[in-house]
C-alpha cells in the first residue's frame, strides 16, 4: 500500500447502491473523502449513514457500485486496507464486569498488537487513563463512547470512522468527543469520517459535509461554504 500520507483521497465512493428486496437503503452514492479531512456525514435517523458505514467496512456487501480507499479498490484489497481503519459502528460492546483495561487487552490480543504501552497511550488519548480500572458497567455513556474510539486507535489507523459518536451525550459530553475528534485529526494527522444526524454537534469540527436524505446525496460541500449559506439566510 502507497504511503497514506501522500495520497489525496482516502476515501472514494463512486454510485453506491444498497437495496434489501424493494427497499433500497443507499441509492447511487457518491463522496470522497481527502486526506486529513474531518467529514461529516449528515442525515436524519434512517437516511442510509450507518448502511454506507458498514458498506465501507466490509459488513455488508454493495448491490452496485464502487469503494476506493487508500486509492484501492476495496473489494480486492479488503483485508490489507482494514488493517489501516479505526471504526466505532453504533453504540461500542464491552464486556461489562472487566475494567477498561482489561476490555482494550482483549481488542488487543484479537487485533495481534504486539507493541507494550498501546493500551496505556489510548486511554491517555480518550482520557481514560484515571479510569482504566473501573467496571465498564460503572462508565457513564459518555466514557463509553470515549472507550470505543480507544479501541478504534489502538492499531494506530490512518483512518478512523465514527458511526454518531455523540448520541445520547448531554452538552458536556458532546463537548468532550469533539474536542477528543479535532485533537486526534491535528496530533495524529488522521482522516476522520464522522456520521451525525444533528449539524450542531459537529459544526465545529468538520471541514466538508456529505448531506444524505432517504439513502441519496443531497448535497456534498465544504463547511465553510454551507455556514456562508445558513448565516445568509
Amino acid at each position: 500500500m502507497p504511503e497514506v500520507k501522500n495520497l489525496n483521497n482516502i476515501i472514494e465512493i463512486n454510485n453506491l447502491t444498497k437495496q434489501y428486496g424493494s427497499q433500497i437503503a443507499v441509492n447511487n452514492l457518491s463522496i470522497t473523502v481527502e486526506s486529513g479531512q474531518i467529514y461529516g456525514f449528515l442525515g436524519r435517523n434512517g437516511a442510509g449513514k450507518t448502511t454506507t458505514i458498514r458498506m465501507l467496512l466490509g459488513l455488508i456487501k454493495p448491490t452496485k457500485g464502487n469503494i476506493k480507499i487508500f486509492e484501492k479498490e476495496f473489494e480486492s484489497n479488503k483485508t490489507e486496507i482494514l488493517k489501516n481503519i479505526g471504526a466505532m459502528v453504533e453504540t461500542p460492546g464491552f464486556y461489562s464486569n472487566l475494567t477498561a483495561k482489561e476490555n482494550l487487552t482483549i481488542n488487543a490480543k484479537i487485533l495481534g498488537i504486539q507493541k507494550e504501552n498501546a493500551i496505556e497511550e489510548v486511554l491517555e488519548i480518550v482520557g481514560l487513563a484515571s479510569e482504566k480500572v473501573k467496571l465498564f458497567k460503572n462508565y457513564s455513556l459518555g466514557m463509553k463512547q470515549r472507550l470505543g474510539i480507544a479501541r478504534a486507535l489502538l492499531h494506530n489507523p490512518e483512518l478512523l470512522i465514527l458511526d454518531e459518536p455523540t448520541n445520547g451525550l448531554d452538552p458536556i459530553g458532546i463537548k468532550e468527543i469533539r474536542k477528543l475528534i479535532k485533537d486526534l485529526a491535528q496530533s495524529r494527522n488522521i482522516t476522520i469520517l464522522i456520521s451525525s444526524h444533528i449539524l450542531s454537534e459537529i459544526e465545529q469540527l468538520v471541514d466538508k459535509v456529505g448531506i444524505i436524505h432517504n439513502g441519496v446525496l443531497l448535497e456534498e460541500i465544504m463547511y465553510e461554504d454551507l455556514k456562508k449559506r445558513t448565516d445568509n439566510l
